[in-house]
């Protein structure tokens, strides 16, 4: 089904060379260097997100994201976008549960000078003015979600799935929580949380490493240590079903969630083949069981590794009138899943797997991005090409195990239907 050389060829074509250097403040600075590249890229990853937040300021990370590009000291909201289309970069930013990261890409020429822009807004002024205006912004993107039935679906089944734990919070916020930050507590979360041992910088592609590190010593090297504690995850053993009504509503929506590997464990490579075979893509179980017999719309199954704690999570859109067939048979393919599984399943899952990975860092952003992250949840460097090879090594039994210690059958179960 795939030659067993695929990875080879690809972990010779995507080689890089990795670099890495801690500024005495604690600011660790790490980069994959390609001299073969035509472009280069870098972002700041903070260790801060929405599992940090105290329930009062849910959603304190994401409107501080926002906040970042509304001006510094030196700078106007105006002339950080003008500043980085001078260049002709292209910047953006992102929340999740755990990181807030703020990155570039461009040509290797205008990294440096992106870089300036990109540390200068990481201490933002903060102003009371901007942040009633941003407000309406963050209360406008939450009012967008509420609108989609799948995402409020979604966020209710986080809540009761982490039951009471911050990695249910919403990383927009709610809007009463949005609505009662204020200046005083955006700065404090700001220096509680954007301490330089709460950071890091990952670059990748054309970058000499050398002059980016004196580069980021002097635009970063006064910033504050102060790092930032993590609560450790606890997660109990759940088991819960619930059902949403809306009345604008044709189609009823599912939702499962159960546990899998965290991050730390190496099984997550496993657990990413096995949430392939059950619902990634027109090969997978659920595609064959539901979508092709013309019972759902659609039916996926995902595998999401977080710090200390990991999910699988199953969904479907169907008519009302088949909602208990699908969750019949969700669950019926799941608890068949392992013993189902053949060789052949697996080879289509490695190839699906090495290929999204190896596609996701054919450029230097998604290498960047895959590097933040990894150094920002793991403190560790991992390439490409060891990840390629973990891959190939899954063994129909490296399966069973996993699921055997997480059992992918969902625990917490959630429908939307309408009301009618």
């Amino acid at each position: 089904m795939h030659s067993p050389h695929w990875g080879e060829v690809y972990a010779a074509a995507m080689s890089a060379n990795y670099r890495e250097h801690i500024l005495p403040n604690g600011l660790k600075i790490v980069a994959e260097l390609d001299s073969n590249a035509v472009s280069a890229a870098i972002g700041f990853f903070v260790r801060s997100g929405a599992r940090d937040e105290p329930a009062e300021l849910m959603g304190i990370s994401h409107f501080l994201e926002h906040m970042v590009f509304k001006g510094t000291e030196s700078r106007e909201s105006e002339d950080i976008d003008a500043g980085f289309d001078d260049l002709g970069a292209h910047h953006n930013a992102w929340t999740s549960h755990e990181i807030t990261a703020f990155h570039v890409h461009s040509l290797p020429d205008a990294l440096l000078p992106a870089f300036d822009i990109l540390a200068d807004i990481m201490q933002p002024a903060l102003r009371e003015s901007d942040l009633d205006d941003e407000r309406g912004v963050v209360l406008e993107e939450i009012a967008m979600y509420d609108d989609q039935p799948f995402w409020q679906l979604w966020e209710r089944a986080a809540e009761v799935y982490y039951d009471g734990h911050p990695m249910g919070h919403r990383v927009l916020g709610t809007r009463e929580t949005v609505s009662a930050i204020t200046a005083d507590s955006m700065r404090s979360w700001h220096e509680d949380r954007y301490g330089a041992e709460n950071i890091v910088l990952a670059a990748a592609g054309r970058v000499d490493f050398d002059v980016l590190s004196d580069a980021v010593a002097r635009q970063c090297g006064h910033w504050s240590s102060g790092s930032a504690d993590r609560a450790p995850f606890e997660h109990g053993d759940c088991e819960e079903a619930f059902t949403m009504t809306r009345a604008d509503l044709s189609a009823a929506y599912l939702i499962g969630l159960a546990p899998a590997p965290p991050m730390q464990d190496p099984r997550r490579h496993a657990a990413a083949v096995l949430a392939w075979v059950m619902g990634r893509g027109d090969g997978s179980r659920l595609h064959w069981a539901l979508v092709d017999q013309g019972i759902a719309e659609e039916a996926h199954t995902s595998y999401e590794a977080h710090d200390q704690s990991g999910q699988f999570v199953s969904w479907a859109v169907c008519p009302p009138s088949r909602l208990a067939e699908v969750e019949a048979t969700i669950r019926t393919v799941h608890d068949e899943l392992v013993d189902s599984i053949t060789e052949d399943d697996l080879a289509m899952a490695r190839a699906m797997l090495r290929t999204a990975a190896t596609v996701h860092g054919e450029l230097p952003a998604g290498r960047m991005q895959r590097l933040g992250r990894l150094q920002t949840t793991l403190g560790i460097y991992r390439s490409l090409e060891e990840d390629l090879e973990a891959i190939d090594a899954i063994t129909l039994d490296d399966l069973r195990d996993v699921a055997d210690a997480w059992p992918t059958t969902p625990r917490v179960t959630a429908q939307m239907v309408p009301s009618d």
